[in-house]
């Protein structure tokens, strides 16, 4: 298939034409706003793009104040539209997580909130359906039978497995089933009005709520796979007998003619064995991760009952990290993998092609990626973007070869000259070389003379990559050179990285955090100006940089830190999650020795922290924890409590504050130097 994209004379057209009238209308809230601190703490205005199976309207989420959320609409024929508001969340405590189309006027929305049950802060969701224009609004219910429900069950609003099953408007959800007693017609005793147990599959039609049951329910069912057409073929089991091995996970296939399962693989915690992802029904096969030398690589299994399995991909360098899959049936297109920047390994020559020269056509956006299609794959939503552009989305016509552009992920940010991200590497103390990313102020070439923030990442099982970041944009926009490393515990580098994490191995994360300090002053930056930001395991990490190096910064920024592992792990006693936490951190000495809040008089660097108060991630009782040891030790801290905000403190009004005082208590720890 061939594709010529008339790029010049598209894109100056549909600049000028088409995205004036969109971007006028993403929120309606505010104007954009001059505020350095405002303009990067300011959540995306695009999130969740989504197109209409006939590629006709376009729905996504857009800001409102606070954590509120709007969901936005707009008609794409013949020409793109301002969005309407279908409607919005306050955000207090609900907002709106996700949306797509069940059908070409129908939506499908995920709510979430944050709640306290029992002492612990906890998400709760519920699924709603929505008419593209705003009316018969319906809640789907996750649950059939009983209120003696599981706690998870409780609190989870379900899950689609499946957005185009059979007829527009239907889809495929996973549901709990509660046995339920009935009183009988004549009052005396009850009768058994629902005796079926675990989790199942449903077809549910979101106009009328009506379902049936096309997956029986199973009590160690906790994965289901569906190939696109409505058909359940891959279920996932684990056991939650007390002897059961910790994480692992056995996986059932179905032949296309058949309702029995067999055997298809076994997967353990650390993720050895095939891992299904998704399944083409054209093909009979699966696609699915496992390890090859140690790293994740993508593999097709059929489904025919041989069991021969192909390696479709792998990397020598890094782990793949799923699939890129288009279209309302999710049909794999290619492989994700992160070197740098995210990279797609495509399996489909025409999508390659495709993406090929849509990247030749939108030159200043070198990332590209198809986020979704119309159900024939002739209308394509395209994102672009880059590390000094937060990214844009396109619609790419096919048939009629045009490519519209239609939204400004960050428009108050696209006049603004940005710092472009560096990809390097520095040397550990041990010798190894650590993969980062520098990030100077605009218009600079290196870090002589700069002061410097360092920022690891949160995790610690994740990684950075080259592409926009708010955080460090806005520290190098006040003139910071600012180092993300992808220290020993991160992931995406293969099993010999992620050592046996980065909490048990403490010592060599944070030496290699603050290794990428060391190399930065023999680079020539400042180091009488050095601070170090860190979110999550970033701040903790951000925190342990101080008793592993105490005259190292001179500013210690933590957000959402944990500070103590047996804080952490007696967190989640109780809970389900208590035998992953306990396995994680593991028993030692570095229990102790690992602990910040432990170890507060090492610290010679003042602190300041930011945590919410509904935090479900880390507790809030953490960040109280090392600002009150901290304080007996007669160290400098600050704390910064957000009521009714959680782990992400999803509310731009909190994030050009916390980006405000945090400039301002590095500048001032500076100058007391």
């Amino acid at each position: 298939m061939r594709f010529s994209i008339r790029a010049a004379g598209i894109l100056a057209s549909l600049m000028t034409a088409s995205t004036s009238a969109i971007l006028s209308a993403q929120s309606g809230d505010a104007s954009p706003s001059t505020d350095m601190a405002e303009q990067f703490g300011a959540r995306e205005m695009v999130t969740n793009a989504s197109l209409s199976p006939d590629g006709t309207k376009l729905v996504y989420l857009s800001p409102t104040r606070g954590q509120g959320v709007a969901v936005m609409v707009a008609d794409l024929v013949p020409t793109p539209q301002t969005p309407r508001g279908v409607f919005r969340v306050d955000g207090e405590p609900e907002r709106i997580e996700s949306c797509h189309w069940s059908g070409n006027d129908r939506l499908v929305c995920m709510l979430i909130a944050s709640v306290m049950l029992e002492g612990r802060p906890l998400y709760a969701s519920r699924l709603i359906a929505v008419d593209a224009a705003g009316g018969e609004v319906k809640v789907i219910n996750v649950r059939k039978g009983g209120t003696g429900m599981r706690l998870g069950v409780a609190l989870s609003g379900g899950n689609v497995i499946d957005w185009n099953p059979s007829e527009d408007g239907n889809i495929l959800m996973v549901r709990e089933y509660i046995p339920q007693e009935a009183v009988s017609s004549s009052g005396s005793g009850t009768l058994i009005a629902q005796k079926k147990s675990g989790t199942g599959v449903d077809l549910v039609d979101t106009r009328t709520l009506r379902s049936k049951i096309v997956e029986q329910p199973d009590l160690e069912a906790m994965e289901f796979i569906s190939d696109g057409y409505g058909r359940v073929r891959i279920k996932g089991t684990m056991s939650s007998r007390e002897n059961a091995e910790l994480g692992l996970r056995r996986y059932y296939y179905r032949k296309p003619d058949s309702k029995d399962w067999l055997p298809l693989s076994t997967v353990d915690k650390n993720r050895q064995g095939f891992d299904p992802y998704a399944v083409d029904p054209k093909l009979n096969v699966v696609y699915g991760l496992n390890r090859v030398d140690g790293r994740l690589a993508a593999f097709r299994r059929s489904l025919d009952g041989t069991d021969a399995e192909t390696l479709v991909f792998a990397h020598p360098e890094v782990d793949v990290s799923g699939f890129a899959r288009i279209g309302r049936r999710g049909r794999v297109i290619g492989v994700r993998y992160t070197t740098d920047a995210g990279e797609i390994h495509y399996i489909d020559p025409d999508v390659q092609k495709m993406v090929d020269q849509l990247a030749k056509a939108i030159p200043h956006l070198p990332i590209v990626e198809v986020v979704e299609s119309s159900e024939d794959e002739r209308k394509m939503l395209i994102w672009a973007g880059s590390d000094t552009n937060a990214g844009r989305f396109f619609l790419f016509d096919r048939d009629a070869k045009t490519l519209a552009n239609l939204l400004a992920m960050r428009p108050g940010l696209e006049q603004v000259a940005l710092g472009k991200m560096q990809s390097i590497t520095y040397p550990a103390r041990d010798g190894t070389q650590i993969p980062a990313y520098l990030t100077l102020p605009p218009g600079k070439t290196s870090a002589s003379g700069l002061p410097v923030v360092v920022m690891p990442h949160g995790g610690p099982e994740a990684r950075d990559s080259w592409g926009f970041d708010w955080l460090p944009q806005f520290f190098a926009q006040r003139g910071y050179a600012v180092l993300q490393p992808n220290f020993r515990g991160s992931a995406g580098y293969g099993q010999s990285w992620l050592k046996r994490n980065a909490f048990q191995d403490w010592q060599l994360a944070i030496g290699d955090i603050n290794d990428g300090a060391h190399w930065l002053t023999r680079q020539g930056a400042d180091a009488k100006r050095m601070a170090i930001f860190g979110w999550s395991y970033g701040g903790y990490a951000a925190l342990q940089s101080n008793v592993l190096e105490p005259d190292l910064f001179k500013a210690v920024v933590a957000v959402a830190p944990v500070t103590d592992l047996a804080l952490l792990r007696s967190d989640s006693y109780g809970w389900g999650d208590y035998a992953y936490v306990r396995d994680l951190l593991g028993e030692g000495k570095h229990i102790k020795e690992g602990s910040p809040a432990q170890n507060a008089a090492a610290f010679k660097a003042p602190v300041l922290m930011f945590h919410g108060d509904i935090d479900r991630n880390v507790d809030v009782g953490h960040a109280k924890l090392m600002d009150a040891k901290l304080k007996d030790a007669g160290r400098s801290s600050e704390l910064h409590i957000y009521k009714n905000r959680d782990h992400y403190l999803e509310d731009g009004e909190i994030r050009a504050e916390l980006l405000r005082t945090s400039a301002a208590f590095m500048e001032k720890a500076f100058a007391g130097q």
